[in-house]
C-alpha cells in the first residue's frame, strides 16, 4: 500500500512539474505569437527582466520594440499608450501584495517598478499598461 501511495505522489508531482514548465512560453511559441499578432521581421528575441523582448515591424510597417508576456504571448509595443496612471499602477501592485513600491515608470510600452514581493524579496516588475497585471518579474 505504501508503494502505491508513493507512486501516486510521484506521478502527481511529475504532472505538476510538467504543468509548471508549460507556464512560460518557449522562444518558438513567442515568435509564432508575435507573427499571429501581425508583427513581421521579428529579430533579437531574448528573455530579459522577466519578459521576452524583440524588435519587429508592426502591422502598419513601423519598426517597434516589443515586450511579450511570457505566459500569454501578448505583445506590448514601445509605442503603446498606458490607460493607467502611476497611482493606479501602485494601487494594483499593492492589491497584489507588493510593498515598498518605488521607481514606477512608464517606458517602452509597459510600466516598470521596483518593490518587495509578497514573500519579501526585492524584485523588478513589468506591468501591463491596461490592466495593471504583472507580466514579468526578476530579482534585483
Amino acid at each position: 500500500m505504501k508503494k502505491l501511495a508513493s507512486l501516486t505522489i510521484a506521478a502527481a508531482l511529475g504532472v505538476c512539474g510538467a504543468a509548471m514548465a508549460q507556464e512560460a512560453l518557449t522562444q518558438h511559441q513567442v515568435q509564432t505569437s508575435l507573427e499571429q499578432q501581425g508583427y513581421t521581421e521579428v529579430h533579437g528575441l531574448e528573455f530579459s527582466d522577466g519578459v521576452w523582448k524583440a524588435k519587429a515591424r508592426s502591422a502598419n510597417g513601423k519598426r517597434v520594440k516589443v515586450r511579450v508576456d511570457p505566459r500569454t504571448g501578448q505583445a506590448f509595443p514601445d509605442t503603446q499608450v498606458s490607460r493607467l496612471s502611476e497611482s493606479e499602477v501602485r494601487a494594483a501592485l499593492s492589491t497584489e501584495g507588493y510593498t515598498h513600491v518605488h521607481d514606477v515608470d512608464f517606458s517602452d510600452g509597459v510600466w516598470t517598478a521596483k518593490a518587495d514581493s509578497p514573500a519579501g524579496q526585492s524584485i523588478r516588475l513589468q506591468v501591463d499598461p491596461e490592466t495593471g497585471r504583472v507580466i514579468g518579474s526578476d530579482r534585483r
